[in-house]
């Protein structure tokens, strides 16, 4: 269950935006190589800008991570702000956290200023306490979220069941900055509003080649060449062929479970108010509703692998557990994706060159990050001026053992699942 075509999220995504393959040769004042939700915005804030502007996708737009996400807008990182700050300094770890706080607020300005067709809905996010020990952890980071002027509520028990139609929850943290979309379409919309910005956007093109040749890039694939004065690397979790540029991360899976459409008595209980969510357990679980009344859960794993049957039995479980009202629910569509992890949690901008940046490391925070930093990233380069860039970049960034520790969470997540399961 590789490819992206096989989600709930291609089957009903309603933007289109038209594309070529690239041939023969163009000059541009930016190259943007991964047509994810960081390319997109790139590739947009540059067009908008009055700049030449390509985006060379290997695949179809959203193919990678951003087509396969849960579709959760959040703001901020996986870290808590202390943690932020403890790792980047009180200076640029206070920056980061205003702009990424401010993040949900940007992606949905866009949907609205260039009418993305995503079923946007902005009516916050739970981060839900699976045990009293989740909700230590949510008391924790509501006080500092609250310190850093995030307009966020613990709520209690009885209200977490109120919200999400639940008893197995022990509070929850509401984001009211937070919200959904159809995360694939989403990705499609900022291409498509790029292109009509003036953006050349390319599908099927692969680079295969990075050099630097007389003050300026040259990018190839197999049937054309891009001459470039500044590029942007957005490849993420799903890089190819550039094994010099390759970005260091840890790969971890993420797979997604969605039922038919519910009938409307189910829907008038579970989640009613549309919020999507995602609880404290190491090995987390995400669920939420489409705008069909689908209802979508997910967890850690790769269906690819040999837990398949582990995760699927999960799914099962967890769905009966959370809703016993579900538990007969077939589950119609089931996608996985792969994220980018860094072991601080951090995302890397990393300066391959002269006017070359590469981004990764959202560790599945994609949607509001990547739609930042993509934006910031192209002002950076157009405008020659590093300083305009969320974090500063590095000269290089390595990670050890990455296949060690991606086995290691893999069969964590699916000996979890196998247990839960049988419990």
């Amino acid at each position: 269950m590789n490819s992206v075509d096989h989600s709930l999220w291609r089957k009903t995504c309603a933007e289109k935006v038209e594309t070529n393959s690239l041939t023969g040769s163009v000059s541009v004042d930016l190259a943007v190589i991964g047509g994810g939700y960081t390319g997109c915005s790139a590739a947009l804030t540059a067009a908008k800008a009055g700049a030449a502007v390509c985006l060379l996708e290997a695949e179809e737009i959203g193919h990678g991570g951003s087509g396969r996400n849960v579709g959760l807008v959040n703001a901020g990182l996986w870290l808590p702000p202390k943690k932020i700050r403890e790792r980047l300094g009180e200076q640029v770890g206070n920056r980061l956290i205003q702009l990424l706080a401010a993040a949900p607020a940007e992606v949905f300005k866009l949907i609205e200023r260039h009418q993305i067709d995503c079923d946007p809905l902005q009516n916050g996010t739970l981060h839900c306490a699976h045990s009293r020990v989740g909700e230590m952890d949510l008391k924790s980071r509501y006080a500092q979220l609250k310190e850093s002027g995030a307009p966020v509520e613990l709520i209690s028990a009885e209200d977490t069941k109120s919200k999400t139609g639940s008893d197995q929850f022990q509070a929850a943290l509401f984001d009211p900055r937070a919200g959904t979309i159809q995360p694939l379409a989403y990705c499609v919309g900022l291409a498509r509003a790029a292109s009509q910005a003036g953006a050349q956007i390319f599908e099927q093109s692969a680079v295969l080649s990075l050099d630097y040749l007389d003050n300026h890039w040259v990018l190839a694939t197999s049937n054309g060449t891009v001459h470039a004065k500044a590029v942007i690397q957005a490849t993420n979790a799903y890089h190819q062929n550039l094994n010099l540029t390759r970005p260091q991360y840890v790969p971890m899976y993420f797979f997604q479970y969605a039922t038919a459409p519910l009938a409307e008595n189910l829907r008038a209980c579970i989640l009613s108010g549309g919020e999507g969510c995602w609880d404290t357990e190491l090995i987390m679980t995400s669920f939420r509703m489409d705008r069909d009344g689908r209802f979508i859960i997910g967890g850690m794993g790769d269906l690819s692998s040999f837990g398949r049957s582990f995760h699927h039995g999960w799914v099962r479980r967890k769905l009966s557990a959370l809703f016993p009202s579900l538990a007969d629910q077939p589950l119609v569509d089931e996608w996985h994706g792969r994220i980018a992890m860094t072991s601080d949690h951090l995302p890397k901008i990393i300066k391959l060159g002269p006017n070359v940046l590469a981004v990764h490391g959202f560790s599945g925070r994609g949607i509001g990050p990547g739609t930042v930093f993509g934006g910031m990233m192209a002002e950076s380069l157009l405008k020659d001026d590093l300083a305009r860039l969320p974090i500063a970049p590095v000269a290089q960034y390595n990670e050890s053992w990455t296949r060690t520790r991606r086995t290691f969470f893999e069969t964590g997540a699916a000996l979890t699942h196998l247990f839960k399961a049988r419990s």
